[in-house]
């Protein structure tokens, strides 16, 4: 029989009442394993008024109560990080190996989150004049929504809800449709952890569920990771409706290759980076910018690596690389292959047509490395989320910085160098949100905050870290005065105040 997810409102799984599913593929047989209910407005509003009527007590609970079921949270999700992994590796179809990996990062959230009581003090100044006390606080927003993506369907959430929730907020999130399983079970593990009913719903659905989300008026707050499209519009929606909003967008994320590096360790890492969990990462690197005369050397000994890549299964330990998330991804991802070389590019590897014996329906696609890519070529200038990775060959670091620069994306970026002093140059020049130095997917800890520059991001904060307890909350000023004896009488006084 066909599994069905469900809603998760009020502290338990709610039916969907719209008589309306959308399929659950496995992508390493194409067969629909699942289905999942898709939100009707109502019941969006359902998970909205189940959270506004929670925020009125948790807004009101101790630090100490949050971060209890919050340290609880982590250890049930420690416990269950292999169950939650096996989800994932069934709905999107990444190795178990990078789908605990997946989970170990949200982990680190969810431990940011335990300690928020720190990020959460505010600041006292006494005798700001005579017997007035000024402090600063942070308080919570009210119910707070987040819309996530496929590629990471476990670790993305847990950048939004854990702080959140911390933060004394209530939670409604609208993961994708096409791997939601994962966020049911976090929701699961956030009751047994003893939540209480509302602060976290989680509803599913399309387009209806996330234009409802942004038009409620009792939404306060809205995080979204996506495409730069679709960032842009959460944006200008929700901003136009009066809510704070973080939109995260796509990525073409460069690793600039200078003539001193270590070749054979920018050839491990542009590997690494461009080919893990089938390229379909917002940080993964999809195009590597090659320095002076290095470049042939380069592409040959990423040729060497790439053609070594076992592609199979997720839950088959020997795989390295599982499929794409749906057979029409895989098609247009092949489809910026079969073009490059009509469009100027070398064709080094063409990974397009590639098969696993006894899965032949599941959505292969294999490794694909492009040389020579003109910056005009469409597997240059759009961000492809798959297995293709193109090298661009430049005369000198001034024109790598230049054509990384002119790029619209500015996610991520990393520098390969023995030299610390282009090192150094690099990450005060670069125009992008995150650098790395002989780090090819520079994504932050969790103390720390993540987030990309130009059409990579809509909105003011980045997500995680400082940023998120600050976007998660608004400051407030307090200025006090008790009266004291010896005080004189208080008269009239129009004057403008003054401090003395």
């Amino acid at each position: 029989m066909t599994r069905i997810v469900n809603h998760w409102i009020g502290g338990k799984a709610v039916e969907g009442a719209s008589g309306t599913y959308g399929p659950v593929t496995d992508p390493a047989t194409g067969a629909v394993t699942t289905k999942v209910a898709f939100a009707s407005v109502d019941e969006v509003d359902a998970a909205v008024a189940a959270a506004k009527e929670a925020w009125a007590t948790w807004r009101h609970s101790s630090l100490a109560q949050r971060t209890s079921i919050l340290f609880t949270f982590r250890a049930l999700l420690d416990a269950h990080r292999d169950e939650i992994a096996e989800l994932i590796t069934a709905e999107h179809g990444k190795v178990h190996s990078d789908a605990l990996g997946e989970v170990a990062r949200g982990l680190e959230i969810v431990d940011l989150a335990c300690g928020i009581s720190v990020q959460l003090k505010g600041e006292l100044s006494t005798q700001v004049a005579s017997r007035v006390d000024v402090s600063s606080i942070r308080q919570p927003l009210g119910v707070v929504a987040g819309i996530t993506p496929f590629n990471f369907p476990a670790m993305v959430p847990m950048w939004m809800f854990p702080l959140a929730i911390a933060c004394g907020n209530t939670f409604v999130l609208k993961p994708s449709e096409k791997d939601p399983s994962a966020s049911v079970r976090l929701a699961e593990l956030m009751a047994e952890a003893g939540l209480p009913d509302g602060v976290f719903n989680v509803v599913h659905g399309d387009k209806v569920a996330v234009d409802r989300l942004l038009d409620h008026p009792d939404v306060k707050a809205v995080s979204f990771v996506g495409s730069t499209p679709i960032a842009r519009y959460i944006h200008t929606t929700a901003s136009a409706n009066g809510k704070r909003v973080q939109a995260l967008g796509g990525a073409k994320n460069h690793m600039l290759v200078l003539p001193d590096a270590d070749l054979d360790a920018a050839a491990d890492a542009a590997v690494s980076a461009a080919y893990g969990s089938a390229g379909e990462r917002c940080m993964a690197i999809s195009a590597v910018v090659a320095v002076g005369s290095i470049g042939d050397e380069l592409v040959e000994k990423i040729r060497e690596r790439a053609e070594k890549i076992k592609i199979g299964p997720g839950n088959d330990p020997t795989s390295e690389m599982g499929p794409l998330i749906t057979a029409a991804h895989r098609d247009k991802v092949a489809s910026y292959v079969a073009g490059a070389a009509a469009e100027g590019a070398e064709v080094v590897l063409d990974g397009t047509g590639h098969t696993v014996d006894g899965f032949e329906d599941g959505h292969w696609i294999g490794i694909s490395l492009l040389d020579k890519v003109p910056v005009d070529a469409r597997a240059y200038t759009d961000e492809i989320f798959g297995p293709v990775l193109c090298v661009l060959r430049v005369g000198t670091y001034e024109d790598g910085v230049d054509l990384i620069n002119a790029s619209p994306f500015g996610n991520g970026t990393a520098i390969f160098t023995r030299d610390g002093g282009a090192a150094r140059r690099f990450q005060l020049e670069i125009e992008a949100g995150m650098v790395g130095v002989n780090v090819p997917i520079p994504v932050p800890v969790g103390y720390h905050s993540f987030g990309g520059w130009k059409d990579s991001l809509f909105g003011d904060h980045h997500i995680y870290g400082n940023d998120g307890t600050h976007f998660y909350t608004r400051g407030k000023v307090v200025t006090t005065r008790w009266p004291d004896p010896a005080d004189a009488p208080s008269s009239v006084d129009l004057g403008f105040p003054r401090n003395h």
